[in-house]
């Protein structure tokens, strides 16, 4: 092993850049949106379709600008962004194009599906899918633990589109658009904590628990 290897490199503090990574582009629409947007009051008439394409091509852009920065502050881009950002530049397209607000409000629900349907999925064929993509966020946690965090993710994601479905038919865009950002948001936040007292009781940090993943992790 050489002395490279031995002393693994320094990395930097992440979780700001997660952070501006996964809700950064949001925000960005929000204000690009408020900015552009004629009459806050409402979204009817040719200048909230103006406002929204408009709105949407920032956010492309945004989105394209947070994947270059997770790859370049952290060395590296999941998964779960790869596919996030090729559904908003495919939806966010069609918007522009076709001039209509509803591909970009049914990018949410279709991303929430598609990641609920790869974790039941996951866990059906006896694998916890976030395991493979986060496993350096949660050292030492124990392969119980990993299917209990699928499996509360799985049906919390499930909950998101169908709430994100609700939202889209009963507000309007402006409305729709604060409750994403804000409403969505908070929910997951705390939906995050609220998992810890789990993760603890499974090895979430403690040495037991590095030994027992490392021990259960497949070698293919």
């Amino acid at each position: 092993m050489s002395a490279d290897q031995a002393q693994p490199k320094s990395q930097p503090k992440s979780s700001w850049v997660n952070l501006a990574v996964d809700y950064g582009p949001l925000l960005v629409f929000f204000l690009a949106y408020r900015h552009f947007s004629p009459d806050k009051s409402s979204d009817a008439g040719v200048g909230a379709v103006v406002a929204i394409t408009k709105s949407t091509v920032v956010f492309m852009i945004a989105t394209v600008a947070a994947l270059i920065a997770s790859k370049w502050r952290l060395g590296k881009v999941s998964p779960m962004l790869w596919l996030s950002t090729t559904l908003i530049l495919g939806f966010g397209t069609l918007t522009v194009f076709l001039g209509d607000p509803f591909w970009i409000q049914i990018k949410p629900t279709v991303i929430y599906l598609l990641f609920a349907a790869g974790l039941f999925i996951g866990l059906a064929r006896g694998k916890a899918v976030l395991r493979m993509l986060l496993q350096s966020a949660f050292d030492g946690l124990d392969e119980t633990g990993w299917r209990k965090l699928s499996r509360n993710w799985a049906w919390f994601f499930l909950f998101l589109a169908v709430l994100n479905e609700v939202l889209r038919h009963t507000l309007t865009f402006d409305g729709w658009l604060t409750a994403k950002l804000w409403g969505v948001s908070a929910l997951s936040f705390l939906f995050t904590f609220a998992q810890i007292p789990m993760l603890l009781r499974h090895g979430l940090g403690s040495e037991q628990g590095v030994e027992e993943a490392e021990t259960n992790t497949p070698h293919d």
